[in-house]
């Protein structure tokens, strides 16, 4: 790269404005394909522009102003915390947009019983194998070895107890799935219980049984057979 080149880039740089900090924050998380963290936007502003780093609480007060200008504007995406970055996400009202736009036949399901396993490990981790299975009541080798595969847990240690048995846990991708900036906001068990306790949600779950119960095998004698599609949620990409 040239040296005249490298002067009109910087020079280009330094005559952003007064906005400069929100364009380069707004770029850069824009252009990312992951989270990008809070120490990766400062370390790169202040690389680009041979400054000082802003702080945390620079970039923080700099995507919140960003994010009033897009609600004033009624933008339909927001800059929103996921795991330990932040990463541009779309608003609540447009979700069945996107949903028509991007949901193919190569999506597939967690089951029901993958879910459960997940639950148990989002609140209990880390977590061995022996004590998933004493709450769960049943083998978990095959739910450990898809969420593992999925990557939604990893191996993040061994037990002290007897055998030292691998311990596993959550991943980032799980907070990025589930929209979550940490394992602490996962909800508690009052939260869970007025979630549970909701009519709007009781309505969804009834309409939800319904349609997996049409669609499990019948039994010669015209009972709901054993096998079959279990309650089906999160959509995991092949691709991912």
């Amino acid at each position: 790269m040239s040296e005249d080149h490298i002067e009109n880039t910087t020079g280009n740089i330094q005559g952003l404005g007064s906005t400069r900090l929100e364009s380069a924050v707004e770029g850069l998380i824009f252009a990312s394909d992951k989270a990008v963290s809070a120490a990766i936007l400062a370390q790169t502003f202040a690389e680009a522009t041979g400054e000082d780093a802003p702080s945390s609480s620079e970039i923080e007060s700099v995507i919140n102003r960003l994010n009033v200008h897009y609600k004033r504007t009624d933008r339909a995406f927001r800059i929103e915390k996921w795991g330990s970055g932040y990463r541009f996400a779309t608003i609540t009202s447009v979700a069945p947009f996107i949903k028509a736009l991007f949901v193919t036949d190569r999506q597939r399901k967690l089951s029901r019983t993958l879910m459960e396993s997940l639950a148990i490990l989002s609140y209990k981790q880390p977590a061995s194998r022996a004590e998933l299975e004493f709450i769960r009541g049943v083998d978990c080798d095959y739910a450990l070895r898809k969420l593992l595969e999925y990557g939604l847990i990893d191996v993040v240690g061994r037990s002290e107890s007897v055998g030292r048995p691998l311990l596993y846990g959550t991943t980032q991708r799980f907070l990025e799935l589930f929209g979550l900036p940490s394992i602490a906001d996962l909800p508690n068990l009052r939260e869970l219980e007025s979630i549970l306790d909701d009519p709007a949600f009781q309505k969804e779950k009834a309409r939800m049984l319904m349609t997996s119960t049409a669609q499990l095998p019948l039994n010669v004698d015209g009972t709901i057979g054993t096998e079959g599609p279990l309650g089906e949620e999160l959509e995991i990409d092949e691709e991912s």
